[in-house]
C-alpha cells in the first residue's frame, strides 16, 4: 500500500495555466521529500530562514581615554569588524587599535557574543604601543625630509642667480670679448660652495633625488666655466681690453 502511494504522488499534478510540459520541466526542478505517511512536499532548507531572518544588534560602550563613544554592531560580529566601526569615531586605523573586555585583550577574528558581550557592556580602546613608535618614528622622518627639501629649494634659489652670471659671461665670450679672469674663478668658487652644502644635506627618498638634480647641475656649470677660461684665454689680448661685467656678488656663508 505504501508503495503504491508514493508511486501515485512521485510526480505532482501540474497548474491549469502551464502546459505539460512546462508543468514537467518545473515539476523536475524542484527537490521533493516525503514526510511520514507518504506525502511528497518540496523540500525546505533549514538554514534558509536563519539567514533571512535579521540578526539583532546591540549598542557597546567603548572609552578611548576619556572619551566615550557608542555603537551600535551586530551582536554575532567580530572584533575586527568594531574596529572598523570605530576607526572614523577615534581616528586609529583597525590595526593600531587594541580593545579590551573583562580585562583580556580580544583578537579581531573573536566573536562579541561568544566573548560574553552584550547589550551596554564596556569595552576599553587602546592604542597599540608599537603603533604610536611607528607613528612617532615617521614623524621625524617626514620632518627630517621637510628640512632637506627647504635647505634644496634655498640652494636651488642661490644656483639661479649663478647661472644668471654665468649666462651674462658666456655671452660677452661669445661675442669674441674678454672677460676679467677673477670673474670666472669667483664664480667658480661659488658654483663650489654650493656643493659643499648639497653635500652635507642628509636626504631620503624624494629629497635624495632633489639633491643629486641640483649637484648635477652644478657640476655641469662648473664645467661650463672650464670651457670658457680657456676660451677667455685664447681672446686676442693686443686688440682689446678685458671686458668687466659689473655684477652684485652675494656673501655666501661657509
Amino acid at each position: 500500500m505504501m508503495r503504491m502511494r508514493m508511486k501515485k504522488a512521485a510526480v505532482p499534478k501540474a497548474p491549469m495555466a502551464m502546459s505539460g510540459s512546462a508543468a514537467k520541466d518545473v515539476a523536475d526542478s524542484i527537490d521533493w521529500e516525503v514526510r511520514p505517511g507518504g506525502m511528497l512536499v518540496q523540500r525546505r532548507d533549514p538554514d534558509a530562514d536563519q539567514e533571512s531572518a535579521p540578526c539583532p544588534k546591540i549598542k557597546v560602550r567603548v572609552t578611548h581615554g576619556s572619551s566615550l563613544h557608542e555603537v551600535s554592531v551586530s551582536m554575532q560580529a567580530t572584533f575586527g569588524e568594531l574596529k572598523k566601526l570605530l576607526a572614523p569615531e577615534t581616528g586609529l586605523e583597525p590595526q593600531d587599535q587594541k580593545l579590551i573586555f573583562r580585562g583580556k585583550e580580544r583578537d579581531g577574528k573573536d566573536f562579541l557574543d561568544l566573548a560574553g558581550v552584550k547589550d551596554k557592556s564596556k569595552i576599553v580602546l587602546m592604542e597599540d604601543p608599537m603603533s604610536r613608535e611607528k607613528k612617532y618614528i615617521e614623524m621625524r622622518k617626514n620632518a627630517k625630509m621637510e628640512r632637506a627639501s627647504r635647505a634644496i629649494a634655498e640652494v636651488s634659489l642661490e644656483v639661479d642667480k649663478l647661472a644668471a652670471q654665468l649666462s651674462s659671461l658666456e655671452a660677452v665670450i661669445a661675442k669674441g670679448k674678454r672677460v676679467a679672469e677673477n670673474d670666472l674663478v669667483d664664480l667658480t668658487e661659488m658654483l663650489m660652495r654650493q656643493l659643499v652644502k648639497l653635500d652635507s644635506i642628509t636626504a631620503d627618498g624624494d629629497a635624495k633625488l632633489q639633491r643629486r638634480m641640483q649637484v648635477r647641475r652644478v657640476q655641469k656649470y662648473v664645467e661650463t666655466l672650464d670651457i670658457l677660461k680657456v676660451r677667455n684665454a685664447r681672446q686676442n689680448s693686443s686688440s682689446q681690453q678685458p671686458v668687466v661685467v659689473t655684477t652684485k656678488w652675494e656673501t655666501f656663508e661657509s
